[in-house]
């Protein structure tokens, strides 16, 4: 499950919506909503999102916590680890091999240990010498 699918399913029930009358209210399948639930398509578009705010009125925070996490839902996670250390390719294959075996409070704590590391800019790598030669010579 998706941090958006689990919200989307906790509206829904919160407020008595069937997963048809969704479907039907968005204009999209049931299948389609249900997959989103469990995790089983991708993160959803930025229309449907604004659809599903309009649907349940949510506004303000809660609009854009919903907007959050629907950034925050793609099921199928790739890490491009190149231009860092050994180290940080190490942690990212590890997580990816493990992740489903941690205990919600092991995940709690990797999450609080990520919320406090200080924000650093991306790396930048750079293109081979002359690798856009057609581009200099326009």
């Amino acid at each position: 499950m998706t941090p958006f699918g689990a919200r989307l399913r906790s509206l829904r029930a919160g407020r008595g919506v069937t997963l048809k009358h969704l479907a039907e209210a968005l204009q999209v399948s049931a299948a389609y909503l249900s997959a989103l639930e469990h995790g089983k398509r991708g993160a959803p578009s930025p229309g449907l999102v604004h659809q599903v705010n309009e649907f349940f009125g949510l506004i303000w925070d809660e609009a854009e916590e919903l907007s959050r996490l629907a950034r925050l839902s793609h099921p199928r996670v790739t890490v491009n680890t190149a231009g860092l250390t050994a180290e940080q390719t190490a942690l990212a294959n590890r997580l990816a091999q493990v992740i489903h075996r941690l205990p919600p409070e092991t995940v709690a704590t990797l999450h609080a240990v990520l919320d406090a590391a200080p924000e650093q800019p991306k790396p930048r790598l750079r293109r081979a010498a002359g690798s856009r030669l057609s581009d200099r010579t326009r």
